[in-house]
């Protein structure tokens, strides 16, 4: 049986059983008349065909009211018509780190976090550590980018640094308690702000 990709918002649903904090979302085929959430929001295609969604145009983001959102979906509705939708809050600015996990056959599974956003691939800073992590190694990972100082204050900036050690031992968690079978997982961007962290993308690919 081939690996099998998870739509974003059952990895969603995975990670906030693990008291991770994601946006608040609904998944839907059509628009719901009345949107039981406050703008500006996102929208996604949802679709584990779609691995990589900003590179089809399969995201728009900060869509202010209503009317917009209906014209939007449409027009992804158009463009995507077999597929499903994820509608997200938009989450307010902050530091953008990423966490992700890799598989590898000699040494199993490990735990990576840097910048994230458009900085992953332009800066390449990150840090690596094999899983289970503890307190000690999260906080080692944070202290090994070059960008830490952003976690303590670099230019009043605000982002808590308690709540990327705290996500970081719920991704270790999580992978431990799944017992081998996530193939890939990539949260990015992770949101930090000075009230914690948000993940706002997330991908995952299980083996079966």
């Amino acid at each position: 049986m081939e690996n099998r990709v998870l739509e974003e918002w059952e990895i969603k649903e995975m990670l906030s059983r693990y008291g991770i904090r994601v946006p608040r979302g609904i998944v839907v085929e059509s628009l719901p008349e009345k949107l039981e959430l406050e703008f500006p929001v996102v929208l996604k295609v949802s679709d584990p065909r779609i691995i990589h969604k900003s590179d089809v145009g399969g995201v728009i983001l900060n869509i202010k009211n209503y009317p917009d959102l209906k014209e939007k979906f449409m027009e992804m509705k158009r463009r995507f018509p077999d597929s499903k939708f994820l509608i997200e809050s938009m989450e307010r600015q902050g530091v953008e780190v990423i966490i992700g996990v890799i598989k590898d056959r000699t040494f199993g599974e490990a735990i990576m976090f840097g910048l994230g956003g458009i900085f992953t691939e332009l800066y390449r800073d990150v840090s690596f550590r094999l899983i289970p992590i503890d307190e000690y190694d999260a906080r080692e990972m944070i202290d090994e980018i070059k960008a830490r100082k952003i976690f303590e204050g670099f230019r009043n900036i605000k982002a808590n640094k308690d709540s990327v050690v705290d996500l970081l031992l719920k991704v270790s968690r999580l992978v431990t308690d799944m017992g081998g079978k996530i193939d890939q997982l990539d949260l990015n961007p992770v949101i930090v702000r000075e009230d914690g962290a948000v993940v706002v993308d997330a991908k995952m690919v299980i083996i079966p």
